[in-house]
């Protein structure tokens, strides 16, 4: 970050990376561009804000009626427990897995960059689904400049190989340095697991770098049985990623995504209730550890969200119909009862 910023821009750019939705990250652009310092050492950063605000600008705009049309829109707005990018080389098998995680409608082809646009679908897990997204393929002469924008809004990254192909020895280094190229980087880190990567932990003060935690799918492992083959690739490429191995053609490994995506990301369901009724126990709202019984109002409605007083809750870690504030922590399974003023 440039020197002699204002109170008024580092809020706006503390904004910025809280947001989630693509339009609030608009306005949290305009913003950055309204208050940041207009000097020489600012010039590099007001021109990347200028090149993102419209970018983004082109994207929620969305397709133009009549006249000339500005294509469709690459943002994917975000559903369900957590959203989760598919990211690889060419043919390393993303959209077949996409097909085979949530009965998706995947373009598949045996040659690549079948894939053109983001493709979005839901995999079940218990009683959740986690929102996968397909992307195109990235290699040294394709590299859609949209998927940035794409990226934004992910919670994680799956970074997909073909574990059969020795060229992935070559192709997995080039698809980390292209995004690197675009500020985006992958981190072996994720919030519910361990961690011993030393540059996990380091904080950087670019407000357009991107850091997002990723696991390695070794696909294709049918036709590479040898269960040591991804230790040693990811010993000869010097990766620190979580790994699981798993093949879209026969489905061994793909029960394992689930479980590791509700640990690596800890997700915490919470029932609702309304007062005198049974619980709603089909469709629980899905918040993180850590979070309210304010942060699940929110998910209700922004109205109870404003007008919360207390909650009532049923849980482990209480005793049935507490009585609890808007501050208190929610644990997975909870069951709220949530009362307005």
């Amino acid at each position: 970050m440039p020197t002699n910023v204002t109170p008024e821009y580092k809020k706006a750019e503390e904004a910025y990376r809280a947001a989630r939705e693509p339009k609030e990250r608009l306005d949290c652009l305009k913003e950055m561009l309204r208050t940041i310092p207009k000097h020489k050492g600012t010039e590099h950063l007001q021109s990347d804000i200028k090149t993102r605000i419209k970018t983004l600008s082109e994207e929620l705009a969305g397709p133009k009626k009549g006249g000339r049309r500005s294509g469709p829109s690459h943002v994917v707005r975000n559903e369900g427990a957590g959203q989760l990018c598919m990211i690889g080389p060419p043919n390393a098998g993303k959209s077949s897995l996409h097909v085979a995680l949530t009965g998706s409608h995947s373009d598949i082809g045996p040659y690549p960059y079948t894939t053109h646009l983001p493709v979005p679908g839901m995999m079940p897990y218990e009683d959740v689904h986690f929102q996968l997204v397909d992307l195109p393929p990235v290699s040294d002469e394709f590299f859609e400049p949209w998927l940035v924008n794409t990226l934004q809004h992910a919670d994680g990254i799956l970074l997909v190989i073909d574990v059969a192909d020795p060229e992935c020895l070559e192709q997995v280094p080039t698809v980390l340095e292209r995004l690197r190229e675009k500020k985006i980087f992958l981190r072996s880190a994720w919030p519910g697991l361990e961690s011993d990567s030393q540059q996990d932990a380091e904080e950087h003060d670019d407000p357009f770098r991107l850091d997002l935690p990723t696991v390695l799918i070794a696909n294709k492992s049918d036709l590479d049985p040898d269960p040591e083959e991804v230790k040693i690739l990811e010993e000869l490429l010097g990766l620190r990623y979580p790994a699981l191995t798993v093949s879209s053609e026969t489905g061994d490994g793909l029960d394992q995504l689930g479980p590791f995506l509700f640990k690596a990301l800890e997700i915490v369901r919470v029932y609702t209730k309304t007062p005198g009724k049974p619980a709603d126990d089909d469709k629980p709202f899905t918040v993180r550890r850590g979070d309210t019984v304010h942060d699940v109002a929110s998910l209700v409605h922004k109205d109870i969200a404003q007008g919360l007083k207390f909650a009532r809750m049923w849980g482990d870690d209480v005793f049935d119909g507490q009585q609890v504030g808007p501050d208190h922590l929610v644990a997975d399974k909870d069951i709220v009862e949530l009362h307005t003023r």
